[in-house]
């Protein structure tokens, strides 16, 4: 994917953010731009082999600011989640963000990494193929998250062909070992409501594929709402519309009706702008305009990324870790906006697309630029 989206704990994937995180964007991931000027892509995300995985620190610039400021006592456990708790969505206890706010307590970005970031509940990414173990990590996770009586967010990412060979390359060695794949990610569901973000990009950036072969994936995608829906029916699973700067709503429409996501019986709507930065009005209107043209059952709903689109996307259509961009609204289930289900942080804010460091890994100045007011 252009510009990966989102944070993974580790629980055993392979995206970089809380878990599992990855790195997208309609242009998140890593992704050239299209022919007609969108980028689709994100940068895969770092798959941590466990829940607990420690990622790579990052040492902090030399800063007047941090002289000035006196270091503030080394914290010894995290404050609980900031958001209201009528959202209901679970935070992770393990992501590279936390692990870098419990490694550097006296650093002088933080107090504000931690309050705005690393305190907000955001995505898990599984983007790794490890079928023996994938089971187990899912299971984590939503296990958590219901002794919580809170929501986790899951990530599939490891269709095959994923990211059109780019940066985000990677996924199952073939459909038929991916549908296995998604069968035993389905019985880590448990029984308890969950959200899964079905394979970002993986419709919208479809176009690298031949016809058979898009047919086929669709087939798959099709098959992974149902198994996963059959499998828990409190999952709420979402199909990638892409983003509102990407392909027109009726041709989304018409991609994703063809992998199953007008089926009540496979998918409960769309996602939107993971590891992108259109603003959230703009997504609003869009997945609306998809959602008429997709002409499913009334129920049907879109979930926004709105980890980076506080200012918009940049003027000049860079994807890669842009300067200027800044944190958007927060994770919640309750937008207030009719069909749109959910705004929720899928790409980590801080993790980078490959620019500010290794893909999917996390940069501290970014993460401050992101959430500094």
């Amino acid at each position: 994917m252009v510009a990966a989206a989102s944070v993974v704990v580790a629980v055993g994937t392979a995206t970089g953010m809380h878990s599992a995180l990855g790195d997208r964007d309609g242009s998140d991931t890593v992704r050239p731009a299209s022919a007609d000027g969108s980028t689709g892509v994100r940068t895969a995300p770092m798959v941590p082999s466990g829940p607990a995985s420690v990622s790579p620190s990052v040492s902090a610039p030399a800063s007047k600011k941090a002289s000035a400021k006196a270091s503030p006592s080394p914290r010894k456990a995290s404050r609980p989640p900031a958001e209201d708790p009528s959202t209901r969505l679970y935070r992770h206890p393990s992501s590279q963000v936390l692990d870098w706010v419990q490694g550097n307590p006296r650093d002088w970005r933080a107090d504000v990494i931690e309050s705005r970031i690393a305190d907000r509940p955001a995505a898990v990414w599984f983007a790794d193929y490890a079928p023996a173990s994938i089971t187990s990590r899912v299971r984590a996770v939503t296990s958590g998250g219901a002794a919580q009586g809170r929501v986790p967010v899951l990530v599939a990412y490891t269709i095959p062909d994923r990211d059109c060979g780019g940066a985000s390359q990677g996924g199952a060695p073939d459909l038929g070992a991916y549908d296995a794949w998604i069968d035993r990610f389905a019985a880590g569901l448990g029984t308890a409501e969950v959200v899964v973000v079905l394979e970002p990009d993986s419709i919208a950036q479809s176009d690298c594929l031949s016809a058979a072969g898009r047919a086929d994936r669709f087939a798959s995608l099709a098959r992974a709402g149902r198994v996963l829906k059959a499998a828990n029916p409190r999952a709420r699973v979402y199909y990638d519309a892409g983003h509102s700067g990407w392909h027109p709503a009726a041709k989304q429409a018409s991609l994703l009706k063809q992998a199953g996501a007008a089926s009540a019986a496979s998918s409960d709507g769309i996602f939107s702008n993971v590891s992108n930065f259109h603003v959230t009005s703009a997504e609003i209107a869009y997945d609306r305009q998809v959602l008429d043209a997709l002409a499913g059952p009334s129920g049907l709903g879109a979930v926004i990324d709105t980890s980076r689109n506080g200012n918009g996307a940049p003027p000049d259509g860079e994807w890669c870790d842009p300067a200027g961009r800044k944190i958007g609204r927060a994770p919640t289930l309750n937008t207030g906006e009719p069909r749109i289900d959910a705004y929720l942080w899928v790409k980590l804010p801080g993790e980078s697309d490959g620019c500010k460091g290794t893909p999917g890994t996390f940069s501290p100045s970014y993460a401050y630029d992101l959430a500094s007011p």
